[in-house]
């Protein structure tokens, strides 16, 4: 066993489980925000129901988020001691920032969002998400500007050996950040408005499926009401119609964003990280043509192994310089420059334990470097043309009656998780093997890089790291049960699930006999801010 390999996987396995959390939490966190100023400026009440049942799965994802994000902080110290000693000078500012002033914020004006309902006044209220929802988006702006650093390493002196911050303001303006920050809020939209749409879909279908809603001679809706089912009445269908459109909508918008900002992205990672780049477009050569399809032998780093089937040329340059005739560095070339500049072996030093003396792979792995950033694309584009067509096939205002289009855009939805995990897993994979990748480019400091070898805590061994491992795997796997039956039961619920006030009934038959204010009888009333939390 490995102790470098099994810390690696642990943290790999918890950041990517958190980060499905995360850009649900800032996606939909802004989409409600904006649903609830629309409630807010026209009492409409259908911009009430979407705020209440969006915001109750808002809720539950966000509280998973918490207790899955904890333990990120713990790993640092616990199996990377090495590494935060290297980093945390420059850590320190942006990572404390997070969590003393973003999510303090945060999870405050959250709490008095929850329960504030009827004891705020309305615009204090509305004032109180937003104030939360920013929260979310400086937070994730700390850490990326931490990543970022990790990226591309600027503002800093190195000191005995170490990192030590010398300017704040490049730090926190690192052109890195700048770049991944409108890019994963963009990619959080996507989550949002992939969600938005395949829930909606959902309803709509099942209005259909049970006569509710029928289809006139025109083709268009005819919305119904039932009765016998609390909540299903026509401001029910108006509830998913919008829903559904505003997630298109938003998917779309939010693909065109990922899209530019990716450009940007790219450019910037062909300068500071060039390898990663070249692994990722298996450009074993120089060479402008862009890898639509290459094949090679699994697990193999020899780039003679690499065949491209399908090429177009021009498009890497693009991707790299802006142009169309600029030769873009390969494998090939590239790796005599690192080796050149970070040495063939590693050090023989004690800190990298029985790797010391060890020849040193630059190449990424290029299975995972070149597929994820297809699947990246590929999922975030099929997500935008699942939106484009939800629009089309919903202008007469339904769904069809196909259980097989519900089950493909309910589906659909993990689509834009999809690409926002594989982005990520590029983006960390493809900078091995450093943890701290080196500054290529003049822009940035040289020699300020570890090596990953370097970052894991020495006194840890390989079986308390397996034991953690499989403890926070299993612990993990709960916790996703637990998310997935709850948004599942209040998803099916539909709006009364999130306002049990709609079926004129109190939460609890008994509560009116008991003394207090309130319902009738001196009770909590069925709309109690606390059914809302709860």
């Amino acid at each position: 066993m490995d102790a470098l390999e099994i810390a690696r996987w642990q943290f790999g396995i918890t950041t990517v489980y958190h980060f499905m959390m995360v850009p649900l939490t800032i996606g939909l966190g802004l989409v409600v925000a904006v649903i609830q100023t629309a409630w807010h400026r026209t009492g409409n009440s259908e911009y009430l129901r979407m705020t209440k049942f969006w915001g109750k799965l808002f809720l539950i994802n966000f509280i998973m988020g918490v207790a899955t994000g904890i333990v990120q902080e713990f790993q640092f110290g616990m199996a990377w001691s090495e590494y935060s000693r290297f980093v945390g000078d420059v850590f320190g500012a942006p990572l404390a920032l997070e969590a003393l002033l973003a999510f303090f914020v945060e999870s405050t004006f959250l709490g008095l969002w929850i329960f504030g309902w009827k004891q705020l006044k309305p615009g204090i209220h509305l004032a109180c998400l937003w104030i939360a929802v920013i929260g979310s988006v400086f937070s994730a702006y700390f850490i990326i500007v931490a990543n970022s650093w990790m990226q591309h390493p600027v503002g800093v002196e190195m000191i005995d050996g170490r990192p030590v911050m010398t300017d704040a303001w490049a730090v926190f303006t690192n052109n890195t950040a700048l770049v991944a920050v409108p890019h994963t809020l963009f990619g959080a939209l996507a989550v949002a408005g992939g969600f938005l749409l395949g829930i909606a879909w959902y309803h709509l279908w099942r209005r259909r499926r049970d006569g509710v809603d029928t289809v006139g001679a025109d083709g268009k809706v005819v919305p119904g009401e039932a009765a016998d089912i609390p909540g299903r009445d026509l401001n029910d269908h108006k509830v998913w119609l919008r829903s559904l459109r505003i997630g298109a909508v938003v998917a779309m918008i939010s693909f065109a964003g990922t899209a530019l900002t990716g450009d940007l992205q790219g450019k910037l990672m062909f300068e500071q990280q060039p390898m990663k780049m070249a692994a990722a477009e298996a450009a074993c050569h120089d060479g402008t043509g862009f890898s639509v399809l290459s094949i090679g032998n699994i697990g193999s780093q020899n780039c003679d192994d690499i065949v491209a089937l399908i090429e177009v040329p021009g498009i890497l340059s693009y991707l790299a310089k802006g142009d169309f005739t600029t030769e873009v560095q390969g494998v090939n070339t590239l790796l005599p420059e690192y080796q050149e500049k970070y040495g063939t072996n590693l050090p023989d030093n004690p800190i990298y334990g029985e790797r010391a003396g060890q020849e040193i792979d630059y190449l990424p792995v290029m299975e995972v470097t070149y597929w994820g950033f297809r699947m990246m694309i590929g999922f975030g584009g099929l997500a935008a043309l699942a939106a484009l067509v939800a629009l089309w096939i919903t202008r007469k205002g339904t769904v069809p009656e196909s259980p097989w289009l519900m089950r493909l855009a309910v589906f659909g939805i993990l689509a834009p998780f999809g690409a926002n995990a594989a982005g990520w897993i590029f983006t960390e994979m493809g900078r091995q093997p450093f943890v701290v990748a080196p500054n290529p480019d003049p822009s940035g400091i040289d020699q300020v890089f570890m090596f990953t070898a370097a970052a894991v805590s020495p006194g840890v061994s390989a079986g308390e790291l397996l034991a953690s491992l499989v403890t926070l795997t299993a612990v993990y796997a709960v916790l996703l049960v637990v998310e997935v039956k709850l948004l599942v039961k209040y998803i099916r619920g539909g709006v009364v699930s999130a306002m049990p006030e709609l079926a004129h009934a109190p939460v609890d038959e008994n509560e009116d006999a008991t003394p207090g204010p309130g319902g009738p009888g001196g009770g909590k009333p069925a709309d109690d801010v606390l059914a809302f939390a709860y």
